[in-house]
């Protein structure tokens, strides 16, 4: 399990190959069992393969041009009828799109994390483009694929940001 966590890269190219389906849905699978304030599972998700959807979302996110390469995209929506508490849905959103990036990596898929959230004029257009109710809140974009290119491990670790008992 560590390999997975420690070698996931973000992707921006990604080879001409659809996602199937199967495991598309187990990618959703496991953003579904990640953590969530009172187990309330404020996520919805939209899954975009379209390619007419993709350019779509390219001209809402400016941070997007992979969805150019990227065969799918997944939309992580929060629920705030269904959250635990006033803002809780960042919180669980965060937990579940962590849980798809790294099953998508198990699967041998490659990601990139868009955040939508805080943006709330991104998020206003999100909520258009898609026909969103108001209660929902887009928080990020997953870009998702077959990976085009190889990325190394960096060295992250740093002792430096650990403390023990106080600061």
């Amino acid at each position: 399990m560590l390999d997975v966590i420690y070698g996931r890269r973000s992707i921006r190219k990604y080879q001409n190959k659809p996602v199937e389906d199967e495991k598309l849905n187990e990618i959703l699978r496991a953003g579904m069992y990640a953590p969530s304030g009172m187990n309330k599972q404020p996520w919805h998700f939209i899954v975009c393969k379209d390619r007419q959807t993709l350019d779509g979302v390219q001209k809402i996110h400016p941070y997007s041009s992979m969805l150019s390469s990227a065969p799918c995209c997944i939309i992580v929506c929060g629920d705030t009828k269904t959250q635990y508490t006033q803002g809780s849905y960042i919180q669980d959103c965060a937990a579940c799109s962590e849980n798809m990036l790294l099953a998508a990596y198990s699967l041998g898929l490659g990601t990139c994390w868009l955040g939508v959230y805080p943006n709330k004029d991104m998020q206003d257009d999100f909520r258009k483009f898609f026909e969103m109710p108001d209660y929902i809140e887009p928080f990020c974009v997953v870009a998702l694929g077959y990976p085009d290119e190889q990325k190394t491990m960096p060295d992250r670790f740093s002792a430096d940001k650990v403390h023990f008992e106080k600061w």
